[in-house]
């Protein structure tokens, strides 16, 4: 088989095994769960089978946190995505700090943008978020273990796999293959539009650098950024920006452009910044 091929091959591998570890945890870990609460195996099984596991936030935030855990181990024992202390020993503060400015930069025009595009969440997956967001532990799940599994996975091994198939003037289609496949596997179109133009900047900025790192400090700076405005501002969920300021649709302008003032001046300065160690 050509290296091409085993590329391709190696990449499906990556993903496939990501959401079996997705898939069996859930299966696993909810019916423990509810074996060690008093429910006998098939009862347990036929109850998280029908979707009523997902009305129980504890569980959802422990077979969230054990499967982000496995994956990070499994992907870094296999070296399906290999970990250099490189990029770190060069000591790239000053980009770990403006890839944090073009996070925050990022928060309230992907919020205007979600509203005029209009696609609601579905509702079981707004109640599972909403579980997870609520639970002070729900933050080791999405804030902390969540970024650096996927960006194992998606950058670290999927995208690194595929850069090895395109010469270097190409490097845009594994970009945006991976980023749609991230942006997919999220399950919903809502969520989707979104996921898949972070993950442009995430495998833009993993194309620059030949590291996650700057991948996941946006990650937890993105996934941290929204459980703290959930749990300061639990009405935000469901409300528009335009709400958030009072019905004032002219601050809703002004911070736009703030953000704005802090996204474009971010991206120009990572466009020169982010460089191999």
């Amino acid at each position: 088989m050509s290296n091409t091929g085993k590329n391709v091959l190696n990449a499906v591998w990556y993903l496939v095994v990501f959401l079996l570890i997705q898939f069996v945890m859930s299966i696993v870990v909810s019916c423990t769960w509810l074996m060690v609460r008093g429910f006998d195996f098939s009862a347990a099984l036929k109850y998280v089978t029908s979707g009523n596991a997902a009305k129980d936030s504890t569980m959802i935030i422990i077979y969230s946190a054990l499967s982000s855990a496995l994956t990070i181990a499994l992907f870094a024992w296999r070296k399906w995505s290999p970990f250099s202390r490189e990029y770190i020993a060069g000591k790239p503060w000053m980009v770990i700090l403006w890839v944090v400015l073009l996070t925050l930069g990022t928060i309230i025009p992907s919020e205007w943008m979600d509203e005029q595009i209009n696609i609601p969440m579905p509702d079981q997956l707004s109640k599972i978020f909403a579980g997870i967001m609520s639970e002070r532990w729900g933050y080791l799940a999405i804030g902390v273990l969540a970024p650096l599994a996927e960006e194992m996975v998606f950058r670290g091994a999927i995208l690194r796999t595929l850069l090895k198939i395109f010469n270097k003037r190409l490097y845009w289609i594994p970009i945006v293959f991976s980023a749609l496949l991230f942006g997919a596997v999220h399950g919903n179109m809502a969520q989707f539009i979104h996921a898949s133009i972070i993950g442009l900047l995430l495998g833009w900025m993993y194309y620059r650098t030949d590291s996650i790192v700057p991948g996941v400090v946006f990650h937890w700076v993105n996934n941290t950024a929204a459980f703290i405005i959930y749990n300061l501002m639990p009405a935000a969920e469901n409300a528009k920006l335009v709400d958030l300021f009072g019905g004032n649709e002219h601050a809703v302008w002004l911070s736009l452009g703030f953000s704005l003032c802090i996204l474009l001046p971010s991206l120009y300065q990572l466009s020169f910044r982010l460089n191999k160690q």
